[in-house]
């Protein structure tokens, strides 16, 4: 696979000694002319869907993840802007400035809101109020983790490392061989049961919380190809979660699920996408590098339906929204599309720039953020 060829919008990062530099990746075709984006259809409105409230954050220049608690929702600006928001009402429950820009979050388990800094510092916020700040090793661009009284960060060169969520006391670290290669967006880190599941290069690992001993290991891609670029397999949030099944996507490689509960891969398929996916108990959803919009059946990755009429628009991450897939563009939509068939139900206009992080529900409001730091809420069907 050229480098020259169509990439979305994601960006690779050279790791070296835990020094991060950029390899300039950008959205490009052939090193030529760009594609040209899908233009949108007119719309009648299938299902109903109301924006509800708004509020501002500040411009979003990182792969910021909106993290959900019960009616709360965490998000962060660019400048350091760290904010809970209630869901219903969009208001601030707490807001802060960290005077210090940000590269990574927000996490939150509903009380404590976690951040970490260009600076490499992972920063805790509780109450709005700053309880610690911990330097890092290593560069991080996925959100922490925030989960029974601690915090765990996923770095750029591949370690995983725990903190106490009161005082940020170190508990353990379980460093893994980095590659050449690393994706500066989110990756992988969830909890299923009592095991803290991660994506570590092209495989997801079940690791034992209270220590970070490896538990498991599933392979979801496996490097190919001849240059760095190629081998990159990298797996990405979001992720489709079904009891003890966990479906995760590889970087422009596969998507696949596995077994959680006994560490078991259950199957791959080949899929060129580089955001996460969603789904439901039948179906899995996920946006292509070019594009496509695919549903994949959920027992066997054998594809259901998949549409054109958002290719080149620069899609974030599904969302399942009752019988609607929610995705955002690169012009600030929210479209709407039909669990069956991926038909047009709706469309949600937002501030006219890009979406800056997967869509997410809290409650039974669906919420997005954009790149200049505007935070919609929407009631749908």
């Amino acid at each position: 696979m050229n480098i020259r060829f169509f990439r979305p919008l994601a960006h690779i990062f050279r790791v070296s000694i835990a020094i991060i530099i950029v390899a300039a990746l950008g959205g490009c075709f052939g090193g030529a002319v760009k594609p040209k984006p899908a233009e949108l259809e007119p719309v009648v409105a299938l299902v109903s869907a109301r924006q509800s409230w708004s509020t501002r954050i500040g411009s979003v220049n990182f792969p910021l993840e909106v993290a959900v608690s019960g009616q709360s929702v965490a998000v962060a600006s660019s400048d350091g802007t760290v904010a809970l928001l209630d869901a219903q009402s969009g208001r601030d429950i707490w807001r802060t400035v960290l005077n210090t820009p940000i590269a990574a979050g927000a996490g939150s388990d509903g009380k404590i809101v976690a951040v970490v800094t260009k600076a490499n510092e992972l920063v805790a916020l509780q109450e709005g109020r700053e309880m610690w700040r911990r330097k890092l090793g290593a560069q991080v661009f996925t959100a922490p983790f925030v989960a029974g009284a601690r915090v765990f960060v996923l770095a750029a060169d591949r370690s995983v490392n725990a903190f106490d969520g009161q005082t940020g006391r170190a508990l353990w670290s379980q460093q893994r061989p980095s590659e050449p290669l690393v994706l500066r967006q989110d990756g992988v880190m969830l909890a299923v049961g009592d095991t803290l599941v991660v994506g570590l290069a092209g495989h997801l690992a079940g690791l034992n919380p209270s220590n970070g001993s490896i538990r498991w290991e599933a392979p979801i891609a496996s490097p190919r190809g001849i240059n760095d670029v190629e081998r990159l397999v990298d797996l990405v949030g979001r992720v489709s979660r079904e009891g003890n099944i966990v479906c995760t996507r590889a970087f422009q490689a596969s998507i696949g699920c596995v077994n959680a509960a006994r560490g078991s891969l259950l199957w791959t398929k080949p899929a060129n996408g580089a955001q996460g996916i969603d789904g439901d108990d039948r179906l899995l959803f996920g946006t292509e590098a070019d594009g496509k919009v695919i549903a994949w059946r959920r027992v066997d990755g054998e594809r259901a339906w998949s549409t054109d009429r958002l290719r080149f628009r620069g899609l974030t991450a599904p969302l399942v929204v009752g019988r609607s897939v929610a995705i955002g563009d690169f012009s600030g939509f929210i479209h709407l599309l039909s669990r069956e068939d991926g038909s047009l139900l709706n469309r949600l206009p937002t501030d006219g720039s890009a979406i800056a992080a997967a869509p997410v529900l809290a409650g039974n409001t669906l919420i997005a953020v954009t790149r200049n730091g505007g935070v919609y809420g929407f009631q749908p069907e």
